[in-house]
Parts: structure tokens; sequence; C-alpha cells
């Protein structure tokens, strides 16, 4: 019995002490993720502050950003649902060209995005006539206009609203019409849970970096684009994610952008050369915008691309620069 107890003893504190070697490592496990979590937050809080302009509109307060040529040709760049001036400047960057002085791009920030504030009830037709404010208070009178993704919706609403003002238009990825496909249901349910994802920095950050892959597919990208990444678009996919921190600063944007209207029919009143680029494998927003565009914008040319998901603009960069770049110089762009 004594030895029987003595083993038994033993056994015991070697329990004990693996459990507590365990919670140990459970709370340094802890603390690492809290550490690189406040460490990153700190980052993104930082990089957004002190770079951006806001001014007053009857549309809410107004927030850009502006680069490029301070004499050249401008063109406003319309981001995505959890954007902002800031991924309006990486959209600029990757469309325009990192170093191009022969544009100069102005990069709101849209509704309920960081600074830029809006009314109760307001729509993406009063997101386009914010536009025109800014540009009236830039002293602009007529741009080109690149939009990336849901930044579609008030993008073509501007061109449309205010074609006087509009030298050309183009479309990366966009959203454009309601559809009753059982795939938009699908495509439907992923921008809700991405609206959810986006009301608190730390469920995003923890998503998106414990469950990368699975963030990808909600984003539209599923494992047949992002495994095949290359170094190069890999960078600027991580840029396009990790430009969303903080998401608690986006949160009200991305709650407005599921809830507005889209354009729909209304596209057809715009006049201004329009090209379109969407990959058909978009699972976010679905290839048949691209094609509703192209049936009802008198004009549009459509390039499509058989892979890409909607992180066609990582995937197609080099592609997808040349043809804006040559698209915009084409119709040329008065101040």
């Amino acid at each position: 019995m004594g030895i029987a107890a003595g083993r038994a003893s033993w056994a015991m504190r070697v329990v004990l002490a693996l459990a507590f070697i365990a919670l140990v490592a459970l709370v340094a496990l802890v603390a690492l993720v809290a550490l690189a979590y406040h460490r990153d937050m700190a980052r993104a809080y930082t990089r957004i502050e002190g770079r951006s302009q806001v001014i007053a509109s009857p549309h809410g307060d107004i927030e850009w950003l502006e680069g490029g040529g301070r004499g050249a040709p401008p063109v406003l760049v319309v981001h995505g649902s959890g954007g902002g001036y800031d991924q309006g400047e990486l959209v600029a960057r990757a469309a325009l060209g990192r170093d191009n002085a022969a544009l100069r791009w102005i990069a709101p920030s849209r509704f309920g995005y960081l600074r830029s504030t809006f009314k109760p009830g307001a729509t993406f037709d009063d997101q386009a006539h914010a536009y025109a404010h800014l540009l009236d208070h830039l002293g602009i009178q007529r741009v080109a206009v690149v939009a990336l993704s849901h930044g579609g919706p008030s993008a073509l609403l501007f061109a449309a609203l205010h074609p006087e003002r509009v030298t050309s238009l183009t479309l990366i990825s966009c959203g454009v019409a309601a559809s009753a496909e059982a795939a938009q249901a699908q495509a439907n349910a992923q921008g809700d849970a991405l609206m959810k994802i986006f009301q608190q920095d730390w469920r995003y950050w923890a998503m998106t970096k414990a469950l990368r892959g699975r963030f990808l597919a909600l984003m539209g990208a599923g494992p047949e684009v992002s495994a095949r990444l290359t170094p190069e678009q890999r960078r600027l996919t991580d840029e396009l994610i990790d430009f969303m921190n903080p998401v608690s600063r986006r949160a009200a944007g991305t709650v407005f952008d599921n809830r507005a209207a889209m354009p729909n029919q209304r596209i057809a009143a715009i006049r201004a050369p329009t090209l379109i680029l969407h990959a058909r494998d978009d699972g976010l927003q679905l290839f048949h915008n691209a094609e509703f565009a192209a049936r009802h914008i008198a004009g549009a040319r459509l390039v499509s691309f058989e892979r890409g998901g909607h992180l066609l603009l990582a995937v197609e960069q080099p592609a997808l620069q040349r043809l804006v770049v040559q698209h915009i110089a084409a119709q040329g762009s008065v101040r």
C-alpha cells in the first residue's frame, strides 16, 4: 500500500506540474496575442491620423487625401467597403502607378468611413453629390473616376447625376445592380458576415490573423485564387486587408453600404466613356454586375478575366494599371 500510495502521489505531482506548465504556456500565449493585437492597432490608428483633410458639406463632413502631380489631370478614386481615404490611396498606387506624377488623384473617405459622416436617410445619390461638393472646394471642374468594389454605386451615380464633371469612368470589380440569382443570395450572406466582422477591431484582427483563408473566401476569393498568389500579389493583398484596420472607424460605412440601394437601371443615363474590369470568378461582386453595366452604359468596354476573384486588383495589377491609365489618357481630363 505504501508503494502504491507513493506512486499515486508521484503521478499526481506530475499531473499538477504538467497542468501548471500548460497554464503558464496558455497565459504566455494570451499575453503574446494581446501584445500583438495592441501593437497592430496602435500602428493602424497612427497610420490614419494626421494625413487627411476634412471639410463640412450639406451632406456631412468629407474627408480626403490627394497625391500625384499637383498640376496634372485629376482622378477621383472611390474606395470599396471596409476602406477609407487610405484604401483609396492604395488603389491609386495600384491602378494609376506608384510614382505617376502625370495624374493627380483625390481619394475621399465615403460616408461612414474614418472621418466622413452622413445624415440620416442618406443614399448613394447623396454620396455622389458630396463628391461634387468636394471638387467644388478643390476648384476642379472635371475628373476621371476610378472605383473599386462597393465604391461602384456612388461612382456610377456621380457619372449619371453630374455628367458634365466626368471625363471617364473605370469600374474595378464593382457592384452595380441587385440580382435575383441564387449565387447573389450567397454573396449577400457573405456581405452580411463581413459587415458583422467589421463592427469590432478585435474581431476583424483575429479573423484576418487566425483564419485568413476563410476571410479571403468571404471577400470573394476562394482557395483556388489565394493559393496561387505570387509574393507580389500576396503583398498587395495583405496591404488591402491590413489597411482596413482599424475597422471600428469604418463600421458605420459598412452598414451604410449594406443597406443603400444599388443604382440598377439608372446607370443608363451615363454618357462618360466607361471601362469595366471584372473577374468571372468574383464571389462577392458577381460577374453579372459587369455584364449589367456593359449592357446599360452606352459604348462601355468590358474586359473580363477568368481568374482573380474579388482580388482582381492584386492578381492582375500590372494589366489593370495599363488598361486604366490608357483609358484615362485616351479621354483626357480637364481641370
